[in-house]
Order: C-alpha cells, then sequence, then structure tokens
C-alpha cells in the first residue's frame, strides 16, 4: 500500500509573507474608503454649503431674529 505523502508546510517566511497581502489589502480598503466618503459625503456637503450661502442674506437674517426677540440688546423696529 502506498501512502500520498502531505506536502511539507513552509514555516520560514510563512509570517511576512501573509503580512505583505494583508497590508497591500488593507491599503486598497482605506483607499476605498476615503475615496467613498469624499465623494459620497465631502464634496455634496461642500455644494449644499456654496448652495446655501449664495443666496443668504445676513441683513435679512438679522432683522428676522430680532423681530424674534433672539437679541437682548437690539429692539424690534417699532420699539
Amino acid at each position: 500500500m502506498s501512502q500520498s505523502l502531505l506536502a511539507k508546510p513552509q514555516m520560514r517566511g510563512l509570517l511576512g509573507k501573509r503580512l505583505r497581502v494583508h497590508i497591500v489589502g488593507a491599503f486598497v480598503f482605506s483607499l476605498s474608503v476615503v475615496a467613498l466618503y469624499k465623494y459620497g459625503v465631502a464634496e455634496p456637503r461642500k455644494r449644499a454649503y456654496a448652495n446655501y450661502y449664495k443666496n443668504y442674506d445676513v441683513v435679512k437674517e438679522f432683522e428676522a431674529m430680532r423681530e424674534a426677540g433672539v437679541f437682548q440688546g437690539a429692539r424690534p423696529k417699532g420699539e
């Protein structure tokens, strides 16, 4: 009866070989997460802020807050 011999396991350099594979995978994964965040969250947020402040009127907003009584030192125009 002939037995099939198992191949010897690799003992030297196994950790280094596995680490190289995992470091490359982690680097690629982190770059993809960064790209997804930049184009999925940061860029739309920047556009939303730019659109908001394009039409923002500071004086109108101040007058609305003053009329609502938000400020203690500024009275509404009629008083």
